[in-house]
């Protein structure tokens, strides 16, 4: 009681004290650049939450303690600290050079934001600070535009393809070249997005023609983290999270199921499958995930460290899909005297997952599929212990899939380099760098012999894949910077040498005596056993120059000559050149006097660049083997010709316009970009026929054209600043894709349900356009699905020439849409993510609605034509018929969706209370990832593709692994 007392005193004699002390401060904060008035600027008492933010004519007052320090801040600008008097204050602000000239990775070196003449976009660690992402697209996805993030499904182990203003070719890889510190890998998967800085998306053939041969499909820069602080800084960052399906499908029960096979004249002694499963609630669960990450950082005495290790665990919502990642850092550089500096970046990564099989039907082992098409009517288990079956096929129930066997992929991955940078005769640098990217990694399945049908019937599946690449990398640069007078000129010259190598082995044995040992060896029949290896190199020679004259005037010029094994001797080196200029407007005399427009820039660009991603040894006249031969009453082994020579392949080329605006309004409270482009893609590396007379059917040649064209519109706002602070960034982009020239001929992708190949590829459609046949509706009198032919009549047998353009897989525009508020501590992050104008063709459907076999189906069967009058839009059942369900626009669905991508609230505690433990920062979060989403359409998920990254099946869902909800909490200290 006596100590409540005490405290009692103690609190108001405290609190008399503050009060005696409080005095008014006021005062004016100016721009020392003109003296005008800065209104909004905020002003808070140091080490409190007590502040105000200045009035229209830069005036401000607060009560504050004699004593106290005000800290004066306002965006673009250097903060001040002042005490605070009783007497006026006035706050002068200069414009803070190094936020204005924020620094941005280009290829081979850095540049000034605002002096960019090219379209590059920049994502740094502010916008995924509170997003906890097992991956590196996931951290692009929405913040930038004309980058489209393609999604091929929601699982741990599935990577996530990326295509920048468009798809460029047909047969080659439409995948950027990716670039980590300076070392170019193709295999984003395992890289730790805790250890990421910035990332810097070069967008036009202007920015990305530096990279020559590999830049056709832009360029994305990742820097990791470096020592900035002279105090060592010692982070913690952990998360847990649960993932969850989102959606469902309704299916039919067990008594619906039994009155449709008795419709289909299937029986059987239904007794004995009296079970009512809901297999999506066996397969889908709660899907744990967790995130360990500690690093140190620091700068001293001319030596910069960044280290860190940690560990992340995904289990799926699918069951037993998981990932799991061990993951440890170095970034070293030491300022060795004051003209040489060398450094190192090294990554390990050991990186395991285990995968489910979807994009299958069930009997085919699909999981996703196989939680719609498995009957209700059976439980997980024969009483022996062995998995259950189709009541009338020998199809084992999903759980099989997920359990039955045992697959892990393994990957141990080293990336990195050691370089060494000279500076001398003043203006001079010239740096080397030597990296690698070895990756080493295996997958192991084993089938047992006793719990599936499968394995039964194999006596046991073993196998053991293992795939080894080494890339390494020597480059060596050049580079001159000189200032005389209004002249700012950079020059950049340098090579490069590349060098890859594929070891793959295989082998599969069968006919294993238990179920103990799991590796092949234990199997006593051998089905097969490969071994390749293949190689490919680059050299290429490069040059930049970079011109300024006084702020106004800007000009970049890029040349590489690259060279690739993949071509033939007349054809192996390619030139790529690239121009791109700007003109700050805003520098002029007549802009100088008005105060809205802070800064205002336009630029335009022409670039060239190519793509050699068509496979290894494409020009040469391959041999294939196991072409074995009868001789004498003996199978001898043997070769046969493989492909025919083409010494006349060449680059694949992309050329690219770009125009581009940059804005910045108010002293930069709004700034605003937009850029238009034209990127043609001609002679195109692409799989041609041939006359039979060759004795092939077809060949690689440069054949053909395409054409992406689009709009790109990003704005940033700092809507309130103060107590409050709130700031947008909004994005949307307009990407138009067109096959201009292929020759005539079509092609056709994307097999599906065994009804044909969904996707077309023809002269004056774009990519991704899905061909088949035009719905009709259901005869009332029949039953049976009609179509309406070529002639616009009704059909019940249309042919192959009926079928028609019935949908396109590309949006009609993307777009991205973040909020970050916060006060006194507390923040919240909301990002919105969408796609509109997109076409899906869910053919997931032709498996759930097309009554042709003893699979489970969808509700939607019980509306089915039954007897003649009915009106409906579901045919009639049709056992071993697939004329109902063939690809038409039945299937054809809008995949447009707005989705709560990301949702953060996170609260930082005092600063008061952190300095009385010693601790410089402690933040909590809350995560919610796809929380909500908008859409018509009725599958698991919209974004999915069950072709993944292809160039020309696009927007199929076919039993795809969905996006998955997640709710995740984290807390990140800082020492």
């Amino acid at each position: 009681m006596k100590i409540k007392k005490y405290l009692w005193v103690l609190f108001f004699s405290f609190t008399a004290f503050s009060w005696a002390q409080t005095i008014e401060v006021s005062g004016t904060v100016i721009d020392g650049s003109n003296n005008f008035p800065l209104p909004g600027a905020n002003v808070i008492v140091k080490n409190t939450t007590n502040g105000t933010q200045t009035d229209f004519d830069g005036n401000f007052s607060l009560e504050a303690s004699r004593g106290d320090i005000l800290v004066v801040s306002f965006l673009g600008y250097v903060t001040q600290e002042v005490p605070a008097t009783d007497s006026p204050i006035q706050v002068t602000l200069m414009e803070d050079s190094e936020t204005l000239d924020q620094v941005v990775v280009v290829g081979y070196g850095t540049q000034s934001k605002r002096d960019i003449t090219g379209s590059v976009s920049i994502i740094d660690d502010e916008a995924f600070d509170d997003r906890p992402n097992t991956q590196v697209g996931a951290l692009i996805q929405g913040k930038a535009p004309g980058v489209q993030v393609v999604s091929g499904s929601g699982k741990p182990s599935s990577g996530l393809n990326i295509r920048i203003r468009g798809t460029n070719s047909i047969n080659a890889s439409s995948e950027p070249l990716y670039v980590v510190d300076g070392v170019p890998t193709n295999d984003t998967r395992s890289l730790n997005p805790a250890d990421i800085e910035s990332i810097s998306v070069l967008k036009d053939a202007s920015s990305a023609a530096i990279y020559g041969a590999q830049g056709a499909n832009g360029v994305v820069l990742i820097t990791t983290r470096k020592g900035t602080s002279e105090k060592p800084r010692l982070t913690f960052d952990t998360y847990v999270g649960v993932s969850q399906v989102w959606n469902t499908l309704p299916v039919l029960n067990s008594e619906q199921y039994r009155d449709l096979m008795t419709e289909m004249g299937r029986n059987t002694d239904w007794s004995r499958y009296t079970e009512n499963t809901d297999w999506q609630k066996v397969i889908f669960g709660d899907g744990l995930s967790s995130n360990y990450q500690l690093g140190m950082s620091g700068k001293s005495n001319g030596t910069s460290y960044y280290v860190s290790g940690g560990y992340t665990k995904q289990e799926g919502a699918v069951r037993s899909s998981e990932m799991e990642r061990y993951n440890f850092k170095i970034n070293l550089s030491q300022e060795v005297t004051d003209w040489l500096e060398i450094g190192t970046n090294i990554a390990y990564t050991h990186y395991s997952d285990v995968d489910v099989t979807d994009n299958q039907s069930i009997n085919s082992g699909g999981v996703l599929l196989g939680v719609l098409s498995t009957p209700p009517n059976i439980g997980i288990y024969n009483p022996d212990g062995t998995f259950t079956s189709n009541p009338f096929q020998d199809w084992e129930n999903p759980v099989a899939s997920t359990d039955g066997s045992q697959r892990e992929y393994v990957n141990q991955r080293l990336l990195g380099n050691i370089y060494a940078e000279i500076s001398f005769l003043e203006d001079f640098t010239f740096k080397t760098n030597i990296g690698t990217d070895y990756s080493n990694a295996n997958y192991d399945y084993f089938l047992d012999p006793f719990r599936t049908s499968y394995g039964r019937a194999m006596k046991g599946i073993g196998r053991y894949n293992t795939n080894l690449t080494n890339f390494y990398i020597f480059d060596n640069t050049l580079s001159y910077e000189k200032e005389i007078g209004r002249h700012n000129l950079k020059a950049l010259v340098g090579s490069v040498f590349q060098k890859y190598r594929w070891e793959d082995s295989s082998m599969e044995r069968r006919n294993f005596a238990g179920d103990k040992i799991t590796t092949p060896n234990a199997g006593s029949e051998l089905i097969a056993a490969t071994a390749t290896k293949a190689e490919k190199a680059n050299a290429s020679y490069l040059a930049r120059v970079n011109y300024e004259f006084d702020e106004r005037y800007l000009l970049t010029a890029n040349f590489r000559a690259d060279g690739s094994s993949n071509f033939g001797p007349k054809e192996r080196w390619g030139y790529f050149p690239s121009f791109s200029a700007g003109w700050r407007i805003s520098e002029e005399s007549f802009m100088r006097d008005q105060e809205t427009i802070n800064d205002m820039k336009l630029r335009a660009g022409w670039g060239l660049v190519g793509n050699d991603q068509v496979g290894n040894y494409a020009y040469y006249g391959r041999v294939g083997s196991g072409g074995n031969y009868p001789i004498g009453g003996v199978v001898l082994p043997g070769t046969y010709p493989a492909s025919i020579a083409n010494e006349t392949l060449k680059w694949e080329e992309s050329e690219q316009i770009n125009i581009g605006l940059d804005v910045a309004l108010f002293n930069r409270r709004i700034r605003f970009s937009a850029d238009a482009y034209q990127k043609d893609t001609r002679d195109l590396l692409l799989n041609a026929p041939l006359p039979r007379s060759t004795g092939f059917n077809s060949a690689i040649q440069n054949i053909g054209q395409l054409r992406n064209k689009g709009l790109e519109f990003q704005l940033t706002t700092v809507n309130t600043q103060g107590e409050f602070n709130w700031e947008s960034d909004f994005n949307i982009s307009f990407n138009r894709n067109e096959v201009i020239d292929i020759v005539g001929q079509q092609m056709f992708a994307g097999g599906v349900a065994g009804r044909g190949e969904v996707s077309l590829v023809r002269e004056g459609e774009p990519l991704g356009t899905f061909y088949g046949y035009l719905w009709g509706g259901v005869d009332p009198e029949t039953g049976m699905a009609y179509y309406l032919d070529s002639e616009g009549e009704t059909t019940f047998s249309p042919s192959a020439d009926d079928r028609t353009i019935i949908g396109d897989a590309n949006p009609d525009f993307q777009y991205g849409f973040t909020n970050n508020l916060s006060y006194k501590g507390f923040g919240l992050s909301v990002f919105l993510q969408g796609s509109q104008g997109n076409d899906i063709f869910n053919a997931t459907r032709i498996e759930t609605e097309g009554m042709t076999d003893s699979k489970n189906q969808s509700r939607a069967v019980l509306d089915r034509w039954r007897e003649p009058g009915d009106i409906t839009d579901i045919p009639r059942t049709s056992e071993g018929n697939t004329d109902n369900s063939r690809l038409s626009t039945r299937f054809v669905e809008d995949g447009s969706y707005l989705r709560m991508k990301a949702l953060t609230l996170s609260y930082g505690l005092p600063k008061t209370f952190l300095e009385s433990i010693n601790l410089d920062a402690v933040k909590l979060y809350a995560t919610g990832e796809n929380l909500f989403t908008l859409t018509d359409y009725s599958g698991f998920d919209p974004e999915v593709n069950a072709f993944g990254g292809s160039n020309t099946a696009m927007g199929v869902d076919y039993g795809t692994y969905p996006q998955t909800r997640n709710l995740i909490l984290g807390l990140n200290v800082t020492f």
